[in-house]
């Protein structure tokens, strides 16, 4: 025979139902607010290129050219960075996987590819958004 009565099964699928309804409400906010974060995020107007952590080049997002970034001994390791049409994308690079280079071109503020071979990391800033300190002392 069932050990449990009739009202404490309803308690149960109660909150089950409850656990369920929380559940799709938090993953629908997640959902509402990575959507908000993605539609107004800002554009950017510079690329900063890092390269080992060091600030390899600042170039502007609206001149389209192409930019070679070497690396490595004696700079036999290459990543072609070409900015157009206000975005900026890794054309070509030398690292064994290429991962890189088929990354989609970037154009909004804190977007960014990496090459992880080559400790490349190109990123879109604003020109005034620094990493100067929110406070001053």
């Amino acid at each position: 025979m069932d050990q449990t009565s009739k009202p404490e099964k309803q308690t149960i699928k109660r909150k089950l139902r409850n656990d369920i309804i929380l559940i799709a409400a938090l993953i629908a906010l997640v959902v509402l607010v990575g959507f908000l974060v993605r539609l107004f995020r800002g554009a950017g107007d510079t690329v900063v290129v890092e390269v080992d952590g060091k600030v390899y080049g600042t170039y502007d997002l609206n001149v389209d050219r192409t930019v070679e970034i070497r690396t490595g001994e004696g700079g036999e390791e290459l990543n072609l960075l070409v900015i157009e049409g206000g975005k900026a994308r890794v054309e070509t690079a030398t690292c064994p996987d290429g991962i890189c280079a088929a990354h989609r071109p970037i154009s909004h503020q804190g977007e960014s590819i990496v090459c992880l071979p080559h400790k490349v990391v190109i990123t879109v800033k604003l020109a005034g958004d620094g990493d100067d300190p929110d406070i001053v002392s």
